[in-house]
Order: structure tokens, then C-alpha cells, then sequence
């Protein structure tokens, strides 16, 4: 971690410093996890890749477009980075409508449904944990748009990488329901939906130690078998 002086100038604020102080009392941790990263990131795409074919088969012959989606997202310190994912969506989805998706909603592909049901869309991010720019446990990545939303105490949650998944993917993990049928899609996320993930984030980071990052994976494991 840097230090509080080299943080973003919108970073030094204290509503930050309290989560910031509490993640320098982890700094073993830190360094166990971005282990973890690699190793488990690199062994899980040579296990998976006959897995990443067989997906890049279906999703090819069941819509027009590539099979990967790349994506600007915002992670440590600010940062941006062009995330990886599975296309589950008609090509160019992002200009045909809001940036957050509904149950219904007409964009998603077939196979899309079944890779975001089990989270297989995904996989890819595996590129982004070997790259530095994700975890495999932390806050969601969010788009540029919605960071720019973000309070000062939000903020926080720039102090980590992103993550393939957190508390807060498993408590809203049928957040598509939440903005089904509303006019506009952006303006609940912004307003209702993005303050209360916040606050399981926030609250993460409070508690933030390694083992937590594990019970969370399997937690995460557990809800998409269910």
C-alpha cells in the first residue's frame, strides 16, 4: 500500500483514513492475498482452459460479435482498467442502453443468461488477478460514471484492487430484480442501489483480514450452487 501522503489528492480525506489505518494493521495479510492471487489465478486458467473454448464456441455461434467484452472499470487508487469478461450481451450493448442490466432485459444474449446465472461471464477476470488490477475477493469493479457518484467515505474502497467478488456480490446477486420494470435504470442504482452495496463494502474493509477473503470465496461458491 502507499503511503497516505503518495494517496490521490480525492483520496486524502478523513473519511478514508480510518479504513486506511485499519488495512496498515494488515499488511501481512496484503501480501498473502496477492500470493493467493497468482498462484490461484494462474493454476485456474490452466485448469479451465478447455472450459474457456467450449464457452468461446457457444458464445460465437449464438450471436454476432467477439467473445470477449472489455470494459473501462476503476480499481486501486482510482485507476482505470479495461476489464475482461465473457460477452453475455448483443454486441455493442453499452450504446444501446443504461450500464446497469434488469431481469428482462433484451440485450443479453441467450448463452449470455446461462453464463451470468452461474457467473461464468466472469472467468476472464482470472486475466485481470494475474494482471494486479482485480482480487479475487473485493468491491466490484464500477464504471467511470458511477465512481464519480461516490462519497468521500466510498472512496475507501479504492484502497484495495477490485474484486471477482465480495459480501456485497452475494447479498445483491439478483440485483437485475431490483431494477427490473423502474424508468430509469441509472438513476436507482446511483441513488438507492449503489449507497447500500456501499455499505457491505464499507464494512468489509473494517474487518478486512485473510481468512475473510476465503470464507467469502466460499461463501460465493454456495450461492451460485444454490
Amino acid at each position: 500500500m502507499k503511503s497516505w501522503e503518495k494517496l490521490p489528492q480525492f483520496m486524502q480525506v478523513e473519511e478514508v483514513r480510518p479504513y486506511y489505518e485499519i488495512l496498515q494493521r494488515h499488511k501481512g495479510s496484503l501480501l498473502l492475498k496477492r500470493f493467493f492471487d497468482i498462484i490461484m489465478a494462474g493454476a485456474l486458467l490452466i485448469v479451465l482452459s478447455p472450459v474457456f473454448l467450449i464457452l468461446a464456441f457457444f458464445i460465437k455461434a449464438d450471436s454476432k460479435g467477439p467473445v470477449m467484452y472489455r470494459q473501462t472499470r476503476v480499481t486501486t487508487y482510482g485507476r482505470e482498467f479495461r476489464i475482461f469478461k465473457f460477452r453475455s450481451m448483443v454486441q455493442n450493448a453499452d450504446k444501446k442502453g443504461s450500464q446497469v442490466t434488469t431481469k428482462c432485459d433484451g440485450r443479453i444474449t441467450r448463452i449470455g443468461r446461462i453464463l451470468r446465472k452461474y457467473r461464468l461471464d466472469e472467468l476472464p477476470q482470472l486475466l485481470n488477478i494475474l494482471n494486479g488490477d482485480m482480487s479475487f475477493v473485493g468491491t466490484r469493479p464500477e464504471v467511470v460514471k458511477y465512481v464519480r457518484h461516490y462519497t468521500s467515505e466510498m472512496r475507501a474502497t479504492l484502497l484495495l484492487p477490485a474484486g471477482v467478488t465480495s459480501m456485497t456480490s452475494i447479498e445483491y446477486k439478483d440485483e437485475e430484480k431490483l431494477l427490473e420494470s423502474v424508468e430509469d435504470a441509472d438513476d436507482i442504482y446511483i441513488h438507492q442501489i449503489l449507497p447500500e452495496k456501499m455499505k457491505y463494502n464499507l464494512k468489509a474493509l473494517e474487518k478486512f483480514n485473510f481468512l475473510e477473503d476465503l470464507k467469502t470465496m466460499f461463501r460465493t461458491v454456495l450461492a451460485v450452487l444454490k
